[in-house]
């Protein structure tokens, strides 16, 4: 709507250091990749979502977010504090991985400065949850994910709400794969059952090639049922999927007890109990059942063989698979971008307020979503922006989108109102300025933009739309449809 005025909604104040105002069309900024240790994994385990409470003790060790600070040299289970100890000084002992513990009080994030933020991680553990996963965490999580990451989610048997909040693993992680705001169309191809498996010795498929099945930990045979639960595989929804553990008398799509399957760029695996991950010890005061050294099964080896393959070792389990969060390794042809037609509203973007709608004083490109930024002839800052890893492997990046812009200002010459598209990094610095579009451009219809963003490969990125208008005439950029496809 040519000329429109929106109301005014809020004060709102300008972002400051965003670098060059370049006028006129895309300019392609290169930026190398920030160099990383080739052989060292970095897992994050979470502990921030009452992973300790009742009996549970699922931490590597007391010292958060470094184990390191109780026992810089571990050799034995005991040298580290927590049931999952054994867990994080075999991989310590090996040389090849940096762990740290996301600590209770925190929150999961993906794409900021945090020390903690999954953007510094290749794997992310969540060893039987016992808190929801705010909207937030969940996007943060699935784009972790989708952008390359590995996530190991351990789950228990239904009714193991540990904290009395009406909330138990089961629960939680089927929230996660459904209620995401990035892919709530069974992503990954599975979901919980609701289940009490009081006992038992699930067994391995037989699959010499399969890396978590046969990786350099060992050779996994069977797991352990300490009241646990299963899985039912789906894979119309994704053909990824692959039951690896099976409980006894079941096999094909239900009662996997250890499956693994591929999202984006990323990998998953799921176990169905904490007991085969627990080792016995732990803080004192809680009654710990000691699976990680059960004889009747090969539980390290499957964790570990797991957190190898998840966090970019071996070859795929299942249809595919990417490697780390940090976009190392090969890649995987796909679209990117969460929610990248603004049709699930206000999630996955981080959006200054009322910019995504579905208002009528704009159109949508396509569907009923848009995000449309200014328009009040005020002076007025309105930011658009989200954050994405594109892999080291991919040779191709193309970002694309959708802009309509409208004014009220009648200057043929002089760009009063403008919206600029740039790149950032995790710490809110400018890497470069794709484009700056003023009220010059505007015009009836959408244009589509394109920028080749390949000189990225193997960074974690921020994409953002910086609309700012002037006090007196009104400015309207909106933006649809937007993607990030690579290839």
């Amino acid at each position: 709507m040519l000329g429109s005025k929106r109301s005014r909604r809020r004060v709102t104040t300008a972002l400051a250091g965003l670098g060059l105002l370049l006028t006129g069309a895309a300019v392609q900024v290169g930026a190398s990749a920030p160099a990383q240790a080739a052989t060292t994994h970095r897992v994050l385990f979470d502990n921030a979502h009452a992973e300790t409470a009742g009996n549970a003790d699922w931490v590597i060790s007391t010292s958060q977010p470094d184990p390191l600070g109780q026992n810089a040299n571990p050799q034995s289970e005991t040298d580290w504090t927590g049931a999952l100890s054994s867990w994080g000084v075999a991989l310590q002992k090996t040389g090849d991985y940096s762990l740290k513990t996301l600590p209770s009080g925190q929150s999961l994030t993906y794409g900021g400065s945090s020390a903690q933020d999954l953007s510094n991680f290749d794997t992310l553990v969540l060893p039987e949850p016992n808190t929801l996963f705010t909207s937030a965490e969940k996007t943060a999580i699935m784009n972790f994910v989708k952008n390359g990451g590995g996530l190991f989610m351990i789950s228990d048997h239904t009714g193991a709400d540990r904290n009395n909040d009406g909330s138990d693993a089961v629960k939680i992680l089927n929230d996660l794969m459904t209620n995401n705001g990035v892919d709530n169309t069974d992503p990954f191809g599975f979901s919980i059952d609701s289940l009490d498996i009081s006992s038992g010795y699930p067994a391995a498929i037989s699959d010499s090639s399969d890396p978590v099945l046969n990786g350099s930990f060992g050779k996994v045979t069977k797991s352990l049922f300490a009241d646990g639960t299963t899985a039912t595989l789906k894979p119309a929804d994704n053909s990824a999927v692959k039951g690896l553990v099976y409980r006894s008398g079941y096999s094909g799509n239900t009662g996997a007890f250890f499956l693994t399957s591929t999202f984006g760029s990323g990998r998953v695996a799921f176990w169905g109990d904490s007991s085969p991950i627990d080792d016995g010890t732990g803080s004192s005061g809680n009654t710990l059942y000691d699976g990680w050294n059960d004889t009747g099964a090969t539980n390290a080896a499957l964790a570990l063989n797991a957190t190898a393959w998840l966090a970019g070792d071996g070859g795929t389990s299942g249809g595919g698979g990417g490697t780390g969060g940090g976009g190392t390794g090969t890649c995987t042809a796909g679209q990117l971008l969460g929610n990248n037609g603004f049709e699930s509203g206000n999630t996955t973007w981080n959006a200054s307020s009322k910019v995504i709608t579905n208002a009528a004083g704009e159109s949508a490109h396509s569907g009923s979503y848009y995000a449309w930024l200014d328009g009040y002839g005020t002076a007025t800052t309105d930011t658009l922006s989200q954050s994405v890893a594109v892999p080291a492997g991919c040779t191709s990046a193309k970002l694309s989108f959708y802009l309509h812009v409208d004014t009220a200002e009648t200057s043929t010459t002089s760009a009063y109102d403008t919206l600029k598209v740039q790149v950032l990094n995790g710490s809110g610095t400018v890497l470069g300025t794709l484009a700056t579009y003023s009220n010059l451009n505007a015009g009836s219809g959408y244009t589509q933009r394109s920028f080749d963003l390949s000189s990225y490969a193997g960074q974690n990125i921020t994409l953002q739309f910086t609309g700012t208008e002037g006090s007196k005439y009104q400015t309207s950029f909106v933006v649809d449809d937007t993607a990030l496809n690579v290839s």
